[in-house]
């Protein structure tokens, strides 16, 4: 055998050895020894099924997991979960039932059904990709593009896109876009009692600010974010004697002032970036997250 036909050899082993240690690292070696170093994007991303525990939020939404996570259904009668391939149909029992009560009042707003984006996962923690929240069951994503008069396969359900309610100006609404219909449901989220937040890009704020009549206080649980703008993002208060820290309360303001202009001018002109590409910030640990997600990750499975 040739020098170099051995080094293809060699080569090619090693190359099947880092392979196998890569694919070890996407789930833990063993339910009872996690590494308080390791990325818990790796070990939460690699539970498929939510823990045999009462349910409960763990933690803040950015920093923690989900306990006895209940799964939306991927149909219901006025709803669609999108993108079920990502198994991030996953929340607090509190968050299920806000989503179908607010799945069930939107055909009488003039909006067929609910296309719901992303919850968490099975038992929340960071995600592989996206989301630097939706970590302890309390968030969701619905899309502000109306649920079609069928069942889509799931094909369809990775194919499909939301519907982009931003101008091009980056500033307000696109008018061939935006309904009534589209003001009526991010409304109703908004006055859910159990609803904290309801975060939507500034142009969409701007929007609702302009149209709202009468009693306006609904406005100061929707906040202008970065992007958002094919989507809201609906986050529930941290459920009463559940371990979750809960969020500073927003101002108590419309939020229609000072605070849109600020946004409106952030957005007008985005930010150059910058000439050294900054670098990427390390993963989180399964060390710095409560605990109690230890006890979440080396808890059996439910079985249904």
């Amino acid at each position: 055998m040739t020098c170099a036909a051995r080094r293809t050899i060699v080569l090619a082993s090693a190359a099947a050895m880092l392979a196998t240690a890569a694919a070890a690292q996407d789930k833990p070696a063993s339910n009872t020894k996690l590494s308080p170093n390791a990325p818990a994007k790796v070990l939460f991303g690699a539970k498929a099924k939510p823990a045999d525990m009462a349910a409960r939020s763990i933690g803040y939404y950015n920093r923690g997991c989900l306990a006895g996570g209940v799964a939306l259904p991927p149909d219901g009668p006025t709803w669609q979960v999108i993108r079920l391939s990502r198994n991030r149909n996953w929340g607090h029992p509190v968050l299920i039932r806000v989503l179908e009560r607010l799945a069930k009042k939107a055909p009488s707003l003039g909006w067929r059904g609910l296309l719901v984006g992303d919850l968490t996962q099975p038992r929340g923690g960071p995600m592989l990709t996206g989301h630097a929240s939706h970590q302890v069951g309390l968030d969701a994503d619905v899309w502000l593009t109306p649920m079609p008069d069928r069942v889509m396969s799931r094909r369809e359900r990775e194919d499909i896109s939301a519907i982009n309610i931003v101008a091009a100006s980056r500033v307000d609404i696109n008018p061939k876009v935006w309904t009534p219909a589209h003001h009526a449901i991010i409304k109703a989220a908004a006055t859910m009692p159990e609803v904290e937040r309801v975060f939507v890009n500034p142009a969409i704020k701007r929007a609702l600010c302009r149209e709202a009549k009468g009693d306006r206080s609904w406005l100061s649980t929707v906040r202008a974010y970065w992007g958002h703008n094919y989507h809201m993002h609906i986050r529930i208060a941290c459920p009463k004697g559940d371990p979750c820290r809960a969020q500073t309360p927003p101002p108590n303001d419309d939020g229609c002032g000072k605070e849109l202009a600020w946004w409106l001018e952030k957005v007008a002109v985005p930010p150059r970036p910058p000439k050294v590409p900054p670098k990427p910030r390390p993963p989180i640990k399964l060390a710095e997250l409560p605990d109690a997600c230890r006890a979440v990750l080396t808890a059996p499975a439910q079985r249904n």
